[in-house]
């Protein structure tokens, strides 16, 4: 079997990161040294040079370098060394890396692409006091190759805070259930988790938040076991599980086909919501049984789908 094939199938929790790096100025016997960073394939549309663009001073963002055309579309660009706080060292043939995630299409300037990686999410080495260490957020784990560190990147938060308004407005609802439904939310964002229960709990929800696919497998683990030792159904306390797609040891897919590969478990409700969510990608979702899939922008409308499913299943 070709590796392509192998990497369409899903629930194998597996993914494809492009490594790019940045290059800082370091010690004076050192030189420039490459920062490595990598980012989920998924998103990455391709990559082209840069025409040297350069900040403006009336930019309404220091990271916001300007547009070029691409193929009839005007693409913004953002700076990601001036984003995570780096001081970049210029050179000829930098690279911009061309995503689309969110219904959004953007342009990431970098010193240059290193290759593809095939890598486990069991593998991703979740941030720790390292990462806390540089002062951002937008790090979802390392990556060990041996000879260097590959840092995966949160595109969506890096978007998201430069426009803080329009993310929380994603998250809005005006849904309420007619009880108090009972929750598990599994993502490895604090800042959506923090988001989704604030729109669950508003529309009558008792939530339970994990921070990633392992976590909430050994949760509903744990409840099936109480279920059995009071002779009750695993529904009993926990009604329907929403899960991020993309996080670290175990990822959305993979956790929703172990949740459907179970007899205790099979018949609660899983909703599965990530940026790469697409009318290309939802068949990935349909794969391992998930009971419905939102995109990100559309992540107000959880609530409503999460009490639709209670109440028709």
């Amino acid at each position: 079997m070709k590796k392509k094939e192998i990497l369409l199938e899903t629930g194998t929790n597996e993914f494809e990161i492009l490594e790019f790096f940045i290059n800082e100025e370091g010690s004076a016997e050192r030189g420039t040294e490459p920062n490595y960073f990598g980012i989920n394939v998924a998103k990455v549309v391709e990559v082209i040079e840069s025409p040297n663009l350069e900040a403006k001073d009336y930019a309404v963002n220091p990271c916001f370098l300007g547009t070029v055309p691409l193929r009839g579309m005007v693409l913004p660009v953002i700076d990601l060394s001036v984003w995570l706080g780096m001081e970049r060292v210029k050179h000829e043939h930098e690279n911009i890396i061309v995503t689309e995630f969110s219904q959004s299409v953007q342009g990431f300037l970098v010193s240059g692409v290193v290759e593809i990686h095939r890598i486990n999410w069991a593998d991703l080495i979740p941030p720790g006091e390292f990462i806390r260490m540089m002062d951002t957020k937008s790090i979802i784990g390392v990556v060990d190759k041996g000879d260097h560190f590959i840092q995966l990147l949160d595109l969506e938060h890096i978007v998201s805070d430069l426009s803080p308004k329009s993310a929380e407005g994603c998250y809005e609802t005006t849904v309420r259930a007619s009880r108090n439904y009972r929750a598990l939310v599994a993502d490895d964002s604090p800042t959506i988790r923090e988001m989704l229960e604030k729109n669950l709990t508003h529309s009558n929800f008792q939530v339970k938040v994990v921070n990633n696919g392992e976590e909430a497998f050994n949760y509903l683990t744990d409840i099936k076991e109480k279920a059995k030792a009071e002779h009750k159904k695993v529904k009993d306390f926990i009604e329907i599980v929403i899960s991020d797609i993309e996080m670290p040891l175990l990822d959305g897919f993979t956790l929703t086909k172990k949740i459907k590969s179970d007899n205790d478990l099979q018949e609660i409700p899983v909703i599965l919501y990530s940026s790469i969510i697409t009318d290309e990608l939802r068949h990935k979702g349909e794969s391992v049984h998930a009971d419905f899939q939102v995109a990100k922008p559309e992540m107000n409308k959880m609530a409503e789908k999460a009490i639709h499913l209670i109440e028709s299943l």
